[in-house]
């Protein structure tokens, strides 16, 4: 991989499959996706989808991956705050295997403009 391929996947730029907030909101009530949300820790504790894996964008490895158990083979959506962290963390997942990967489009702003549920 060339140094230009390994900096261009982290730019925040440029398309990857989305997923509307209703259709994870569904997705959720079915059981039926893992969601990782590559924001913060402070972020993540002030509000985030239930159920959604914390793994910032700076600690996304493929290491992180197998510790966190999380599979491959279960659609997977990408979350961060407005959707521009999620495009790099949509790449890398693609890389470690992931088939069916997706961002939030939007990010947790759309989430929240449709007042869907968040913890704390």
């Amino acid at each position: 991989m060339s140094i230009l391929t390994k900096i261009c996947q982290w730019l925040p730029f440029g398309k990857v499959p989305e997923m509307h907030a209703q259709g994870v909101y569904k997705r959720l009530q079915k059981n039926d996706v893992q969601i990782i949300d590559v924001r913060s820790k402070m972020e993540w504790d002030r509000s985030h989808i239930e159920g959604s894996i914390n793994l910032p964008i700076t600690s996304l490895s493929i290491d992180a991956i197998k510790h966190l158990e999380l599979s491959p083979e279960i659609t997977t959506v990408v979350i961060c705050l407005s959707a521009h962290r999620s495009i790099p963390g949509v790449r890398k997942l693609k890389q470690f295997g992931f088939s069916d990967v997706y961002q939030l489009e939007g990010g947790m702003l759309s989430w929240w403009k449709l007042s869907l549920p968040t913890s704390k």
